[in-house]
């Protein structure tokens, strides 16, 4: 009986053991579908690992992602690019891995909004899509984005680019969405809009040491110096951007119209080939450069929309003529005054380059109704400058003068009857 009762109890403990497993692997299959469920609906797809080989006849991309992506592509011209649109990513792997070659003189890949990203390929002569398709990794590690380019000539490229469908709204229907808007200006406020250069796909700058990437020096000025402002009595600040996202050159002026800004202040970090210049410049727009600095400088912040895959688009006879008026004049002439108050608080307190209040063709600094400067912070090609940059300290002194120059600017408006 003893023996009997024994294998009873052994069977049952069996029983229960299995019982325990069977619940413990429900139980785990049910967390994992709803952790893929969670990850599914709200969190990005993580882009862990990429790859380039080819040579100048034939390119393949791989990309690894944690979980299948949705894509599209798109042919630009004026330069040759090829742009791949994909859901919200997070890209987790070291640029050397996806170092231009190849067919590709330019690669870059970043966020374009909240729910979006975009991969933007110069390519050194015309190309097409030969395969793009995704494919699941054999080791179940989730899927692999493969792309194989090959040379074709202009008139391919130019049917390519003219039969394509692009479902996405065009530049004028795009909208600012994604930034939350400003609070509402009380009556009588004086209203300035604060512009963290580049951002998202567009990285701008990197600094010489530290690697560090100018948009991200930008948007932590512009924050210090809107909250700044907002201080002040009378003064409403806000930012054209509030994290790491693009904007276009065209949106960042209309954002800022928009909201009745009184004062456009886009603020940069650039780098130059000529490591040991260092300190500020203020530029203010111009049909004409006033030197070659400021000429390439123009021309290089003028790219921002060819980075991130933008078509150009050639601006209305309309934007033209209203560039010309007295309008446009008027603005420029308080564009200036401005750039001069803000030099006049950096006196003896901010280092500056020589002759540092330039002027160029700036396509940020367009509005014609909106008096706009473009402030280069520093540059991040020089050791002692990127120093600066990226130290809190001098940031908050930066924001303090500059507040102090545009209360000085309000002040002198004001008293002319402005």
């Amino acid at each position: 009986m003893y023996k009997r009762a024994r294998i009873a109890a052994k069977s049952a403990a069996r029983r229960s053991t299995f019982a325990r497993r069977v619940l413990t692997a429900t139980l785990l299959a049910a967390s994992l579908l709803a952790v893929a469920g969670s990850v599914e609906a709200g969190d990005p797809l993580l882009a862990y690992g990429a790859r380039i080989v080819g040579d100048d006849a034939r390119t393949r991309i791989v990309i690894d992602f944690d979980r299948e992506p949705r894509f599209s592509v798109h042919y630009i011209a004026n330069p040759e690019r090829i742009v791949v649109d994909l859901p919200a990513t997070a890209f987790g792997f070291p640029a050397k891995d996806l170092a231009a070659r190849g067919l590709f003189k330019d690669i870059r890949y970043g966020k374009m909004d909240e729910e979006s990203a975009r991969i933007v390929l110069t390519t050194a002569r015309p190309v097409k899509l030969a395969l793009a398709k995704v494919q699941a990794d054999e080791a179940g590690k989730g899927h692999r984005l493969v792309l194989d380019a090959e040379m074709i000539d202009k008139q391919a490229f130019a049917e390519l680019v003219k039969t394509q469908s692009w479902n996405d709204q065009t530049e004028a229907d795009q909208t600012t969405s994604a930034i939350p808007a400003p609070e509402k200006a009380a009556p009588g406020d004086f209203v300035i809009a604060v512009d963290a250069g580049h951002g998202g796909i567009d990285t701008g700058a990197i600094g010489v040491d530290t690697k560090t990437e100018e948009k991200q020096v930008t948007l932590a000025f512009a924050k210090a110096l809107t909250d700044r402002l907002n201080k002040e009595p009378g003064i409403k600040a806000f930012l054209t951007r509030e994290d790491d996202e693009f904007l276009s050159l065209s949106q960042r002026v209309l954002f800022a119209r928009q909201n009745h800004a009184g004062l456009f202040i886009s603020l940069h970090a650039d780098t130059l080939k000529q490591k040991d210049i260092r300190g500020a410049t203020v530029y203010t727009i111009s049909d004409k450069a006033s030197d070659k600095l400021a000429a390439d400088l123009a021309e290089r912040e003028n790219l921002s929309d060819q980075i991130a895959g933008k078509e150009t688009v050639a601006e209305p006879p309309e934007v033209a003529d209203i560039l010309l008026d007295l309008t446009r004049r008027e603005t420029q002439a308080f564009s200036i005054s401005l750039a001069e108050s803000v030099l006049n608080s950096f006196k003896d307190q901010v280092g500056t380059i020589n002759n540092p209040h330039r002027h160029a063709g700036f396509r940020v600094l367009q509005a014609p109704d909106v008096p706009s400067i473009l402030l280069e912070l520093g540059f991040l090609s020089n050791a002692d400058d990127e120093k600066l940059l990226l130290d809190e300290t001098w940031r908050d002194k930066i924001a303090g003068l500059l507040t102090d120059a545009v209360k000085r600017y309000r002040a002198a408006v004001m008293a002319n009857g402005g």
